[in-house]
């Protein structure tokens, strides 16, 4: 983009912070896209809904928004909605996309129906849990599984349980952060989380990343603090199951009617070579340990550049749906 186009954009709230847990890998994600529009010519400024309220931006006359939010109260359709009433352009997918994509149990539901290859899954309304139910659960699913929140993002309250205690201590762990709590089958194999950029037909799968994380728990400290954790880009698997996993990558994301850009997590069964989806994140990191700007590098996008495509693409569902309705009357 040249100056005047850079101009165009007008003046640019980077949404970070918040009040979801993920408060501060937000700061981290958002400090980074402020500097990086900064750096390229942006009139772009940090906003903080959880310190003023989201109906400044009108009166503060924002043109469009970079949500750099995590989680709930930013990744979940809320802030969406707010922006859809202010007639503020943004970032990431709509109401509907972000509503069901923070909601990992909803998210199965769609993509079970639609032939998505997703773990096997038991969900669990935690106000109404019978511990007695635990033997069940664990001859389902198998030991280890995976326990956690239906709603929370970057690993919070996730748990690799090796035994039936450690299943139960887990379900209540989780259920200090969410009212629903999903089981999930424990996939062992490859960790591969493949981004994606544009929307509809346009989007593109970027190359996946292979993730190996210390001991093979890629937990919130593996993804924000420790230097230890792995990322493989190329990802070093054949060319055929990079080519299966950006398949059924790009089919998901559109099944849930992404646009502007998204991530998501596959597991690869280490005997069968089966991959399996996990979820969609609607707002990835962009901090220095995020793996959407990892995977853009490689094809030769830089942090800047990736920033400024996501900001010039930002949208609202009001003006596209009505765009459709208008081109369907002719």
């Amino acid at each position: 983009m040249n100056q005047e186009q850079i101009k165009k954009l007008g003046k640019v709230a980077v949404l970070m912070g918040g009040r979801s847990g993920e408060r501060p890998v937000s700061i981290m994600s958002g400090t980074g896209v402020l500097n990086a529009l900064k750096a390229k010519g942006v009139d772009a400024h940090a906003f903080d809904p959880s310190e003023k309220d989201l109906y400044q931006l009108k009166l503060e006359n924002f043109d469009r928004c970079f949500i750099a939010l995590h989680g709930r109260f930013g990744e979940d359709g809320t802030v969406q909605g707010a922006l859809e009433l202010m007639g503020i352009p943004y970032t990431g997918s709509g109401v509907m996309t972000s509503a069901i994509a923070i909601d990992k149990l909803m998210t199965k539901r769609v993509w079970i129906t639609e032939g998505i290859p997703t773990p096997l899954h038991i969900s669990i309304e935690y106000a109404k849990f019978d511990e007695s139910k635990i033997d069940t659960i664990v001859e389902t699913l198998g030991l280890p599984m995976i326990v956690k929140p239906a709603r929370e993002g970057s690993s919070l309250g996730v748990t690799k349980a090796l035994s039936k205690q450690a299943v139960l201590d887990a379900i209540h762990q989780a259920g200090n952060l969410d009212s629903d709590i999903l089981c999930e089958q424990f996939i062992a194999g490859d960790e591969i989380t493949c981004p994606i950029l544009g929307t509809g037909d346009q989007a593109i799968a970027l190359p996946p990343i292979r993730i190996v994380a210390p001991a093979g728990d890629y937990n919130f400290d593996a993804k924000y603090i420790s230097d230890e954790t792995q990322y493989h880009v190329p990802s070093g698997l054949p060319e055929s199951e990079e080519t299966i996993i950006k398949e059924w990558v790009l089919k998901a994301y559109k099944i849930l009617g992404s646009r502007g850009w998204g991530r998501i997590d596959v597991m690869i069964n280490g005997i069968t070579r089966q991959p399996y989806l996990l979820e969609l994140n609607t707002s990835p990191g962009m901090t220095s340990h995020s793996l959407v700007p990892m995977a853009a590098k490689a094809t030769g996008i830089s942090y800047e550049d990736l920033c400024l495509q996501l900001i010039s693409e930002a949208s609202l569902d009001y003006k596209k749906a009505a765009a459709s309705t208008k081109a369907t009357r002719k």
